[in-house]
């Protein structure tokens, strides 16, 4: 009797504490997201043609649906905004979503910090594709995008599929093979991408330049694709929040919880490369943000999917958006993107990897 009035109390003096930590988290939740619409306005007034920030975000509105506001701008600053800055700004939201929802997600399943969204060979297989597509004399006619997405693309799903089929033993996929195939499949990608590097002649600039990363060349159509693709396999992720918490436990408890593990390795590993081939096809490999993103967020806010996923979602694109407002913005030339999150991603990696050693040592 005793003991269950314990219960109750301990029950009811937590309830409070608990619709607190889920307050504050969807209040956090609201002001990211208010704080991610205000950095995509602000970073569509970035360039060499200095508009308004009142004027863009007219403009903005003026394209909603049942919104109209009387022109008091020019004709060319709306092309500027609506057909050049406006398809950038929202291409590289949707890859910080794409990253930083693929890189959770391999956390999750790998239950290891240091993972990130091309663990498992999905950068080097789409930069052999595009590698292969500069050099190859194909194009597309009558279409608004290039053979290079489509071979990135297709370079990434299918390094995934092979490592996969290397790292399946009967109908259990042991995660330590599936790192390590990935490792080894991902070393001789590379290797085949530096001897195309080596014989592609006056294709070599291009090559490098697509394997750091930019969004320069952004434009609607490759938003029309990716867009909808990023957005659907991250809600797709989503509805694992749960099964994710409780992998954390282990593989063995979480059966016993009811959890079909290989089932969802396979689902998630399928969402998490799609969003991140779709992501990577268009722009190019951005490193670091499936790494530091999800990290942060855990350190922050805590560890728990249901609140992991999104935020890391919203985060990415805060800070992806951010970082091409520098890159666009620091030098003379616009700088590669990659290179902008290389210099924030390798610092915090080399903390993450000291503090890991401390805690093992």
């Amino acid at each position: 009797m005793a003991l269950n009035s314990l219960t109750q109390m301990k029950a009811v003096n937590a309830a409070p504490s608990l619709a607190v930590k889920w307050h504050s988290r969807v209040v956090t939740m609201a002001l990211l997201l208010t704080g991610l619409f205000l950095l995509a306005a602000f970073a569509t007034t970035i360039g060499t043609v200095q508009i308004p920030f009142s004027s863009t975000i007219s403009i903005i509105l003026d394209k909603l649906p049942f919104i109209h506001i009387d022109q008091t701008w020019s004709d060319a600053a709306q092309t500027i905004i609506t057909q050049i800055r406006l398809p950038r700004v929202i291409l590289a939201g949707a890859v910080g979503i794409a990253l930083s929802v693929a890189g959770a997600t391999y956390q999750g399943l790998f239950r290891n910090p240091l993972a990130d969204p091309y663990l498992i060979g999905v950068a080097q297989g789409a930069a052999l594709g595009a590698a292969i597509g500069f050099i190859l004399p194909i194009t597309f006619h009558n279409v608004a995008f290039s053979i290079i997405p489509v071979f990135a693309a297709l370079g990434a799903i299918l390094t995934v599929f092979v490592v996969y089929s290397i790292a399946k033993v009967g109908t259990s996929i042991p995660v330590t093979t599936l790192i390590l195939g990935g490792v080894a499949v991902g070393s001789l990608l590379m290797a085949l991408v530096n001897f195309i590097i080596t014989i592609s002649g006056d294709k070599i600039h291009g090559i490098v330049f697509w394997m750091m990363g930019s969004f320069s060349s952004s434009q609607w159509s490759d938003v029309e694709i990716a867009l909808p693709i990023i957005l659907l396999g991250s809600g797709f992720i989503f509805l694992f929040a749960r099964s994710l918490n409780i992998i954390q436990l282990g593989e063995d408890q979480a059966k016993q919880l009811g959890v079909d593990i290989e089932k969802m390795k396979v689902m998630l590993l399928a969402a998490a490369t799609i969003i991140t081939a779709a992501a990577v096809s268009f722009v190019g490999i951005i490193g670091f943000v499936g790494i530091i993103i999800p990290h942060a967020i855990r350190l922050i806010w805590g560890a728990d999917y249901r609140f992991l996923l999104p935020f890391s979602a919203l985060v990415g694109a805060i800070f992806l958006i951010g970082a091409d407002i520098v890159s666009r913005s620091v030098g003379a030339s616009e700088i590669p993107i990659g290179i902008i999150t290389a210099l924030c991603g390798a610092p915090f990696f080399m903390y993450l990897l000291r503090k890991r050693t401390k805690v093992l040592f």
